[in-house]
């Protein structure tokens, strides 16, 4: 981890003040400003932990709009920064809507140096805390599947399944809804395997007609039917040495259902209007978000089909069901179009971070790539609120705020939820789990005891 963030800002517009606040924080690196613009100014510099920010600013000190224009900014350009606000006895009400507008805490004059430190202290711990934790879900969502952001257990367990799966010609059922991630996990399972070599080729049996179908999975002759005027291959014949996705093969007509089978059975296809019998080497992974079970009981789908291609299922959770997953796969993705877009410095304010997490998501990781390529495109400041997201937010008011959690509870739930990752990542494997987490295996073993888990 990086060392911590020990960088104090004090936003304060009387010069006495910020001489005697300057000698309380023994320990932080002290940094002065006398007004918004500056206060600011010092913000994009040094992107300080803790902010001591008086409300009643120039060039209007008797109120407390500058203070809270610039509490505003500060939120915009540094999220993670812990801003507490400092005002007079008779100012609560605008100690309330600082508190509201996203503020850690706040302190009201006179000034106590031993209680204005310990507030400090308090919110640089959880700047410090939160800090570890982001880069601790950071290098839990480096999996081994290339293209895939991950940190749930649930994606971590099935990371694993494809890495024992992709040596092995088994073939392979996918089932989830859409936009899961179904044809990177396929792609992920092609790239692990000794095909890696051959041709990745994926077909979409839903958006081809299934006059059309046919022909572009076993090719034709040329005068097969009209408008044939050459010899076509088909996609499985493109994949001979590869990998063949069939995505939402639970559309695939029962005609073609038939013949999928006899070339899983004996691998050989005919093109379309020809004779000759072609071998191919390919390996079939097979998609769908339909119920195929349903589908065989309605005699849409055929259930010797089915066991065929299900030589090992996989069940894809939904984006809903990936705890901690929305957020590390949105920052990722806006890193992504952030770049492309040229809007690199855009951030999520908070109101967009609670929007994220309580979204149900039916569209799953493409309607959060959707929503966020808009987002990027329409948005004005250096902000993606919840709005810019076109989701909806709760009253953001000061009764809605909960009180800061424990800081050792805190960092024992961290700390708690890693070990169990790693464990489910390494399938129980302790030395396996100890270096992913970076201690020794004696540590591991005695924070199992503390935590009570078992291998």
């Amino acid at each position: 981890m990086e060392e911590p963030n020990r960088k104090l800002l004090i936003v304060e517009d009387d010069s006495g003040l910020r001489s005697q606040l300057r000698w309380c924080f023994d320990g932080y690196e002290v940094i002065m400003a006398e007004d918004r613009e500056v206060g600011l100014a010092q913000v994009r510099r040094y992107t300080p932990s803790v902010v001591l920010l008086d409300l009643g600013l120039p060039p209007d000190p008797a109120n407390a709009s500058e203070g809270l224009k610039a509490l505003e900014q500060i939120r915009a350009l540094a999220p993670e920064t812990k801003v507490i606000v400092v005002t007079g006895n008779d100012e609560r009400k605008n100690a309330l809507q600082a508190i509201a507008m996203g503020a850690y805490d706040f302190y009201q004059k006179p000034v106590d140096a031993d209680v204005l430190r310990l507030l400090v202290d308090r919110a640089c711990n959880l700047y410090a805390l939160e800090q570890e934790n982001r880069e601790l879900l950071a290098h839990q969502a480096a999996t081994p599947l290339q293209g895939l952001i991950a940190g749930s257990p649930k994606m971590l367990k099935i990371c694993q399944k494809i890495q024992k799966i992709a040596p092995t010609n088994a073939n392979v059922l996918l089932l989830g809804e859409s936009g899961t991630g179904k044809e990177v996990l396929t792609r992920a399972l092609h790239e692990l395997s000794s095909r890696s070599q051959g041709a990745f080729v994926a077909i979409n049996c839903a958006a081809i007609p299934d006059a059309l179908l046919e022909s572009e999975l076993f090719g034709h002759e040329k005068g097969s039917f009209t408008g044939a005027v050459k010899q076509n291959r088909g996609k499985i014949e493109y994949a001979d040495g590869g990998t063949l996705m069939l995505d939402e093969v639970g559309d695939l007509p029962l005609p073609l259902q038939a013949k999928l089978l006899r070339f899983l059975q004996e691998r050989v296809i005919e093109r379309v209007g020809g004779r000759e019998s072609i071998p191919v080497d390919v390996r079939v992974v097979c998609a769908t978000h339909r119920d195929l079970s349903a589908l065989i009981g309605e005699g849409q789908f055929r259930e010797d089909l089915y066991y065929r291609i299900s030589e090992i299922v996989i069940q894809i959770p939904a984006l809903r069901e990936r705890e901690g997953d929305v957020l590390l796969i949105a920052r990722a993705l806006l890193s992504t179009f952030g770049q492309s877009l040229g809007k690199t410095q855009l951030n999520f304010g908070s109101d967009a971070v609670r929007a994220l997490e309580r979204h149900s998501w039916p569209g799953n990781i493409r309607e959060l790539e959707n929503r966020l390529k808009r987002a990027l495109i329409m948005s004005e400041s250096r902000q993606i609120t919840a709005r810019d997201l076109e989701l909806d937010v709760e009253d953001n008011t000061v009764a809605a705020i909960e009180p800061p959690p424990d800081l050792r509870q805190a960092r024992e739930q961290a700390e708690r939820q890693a070990i169990q990752q790693a464990l489910d990542y390494t399938s129980g494997n302790l030395s396996h789990a100890a270096e992913l987490l970076g201690i020794t295996r004696p540590t591991l073993y005695t924070l199992l005891n503390k935590h009570s888990l078992k291998t």
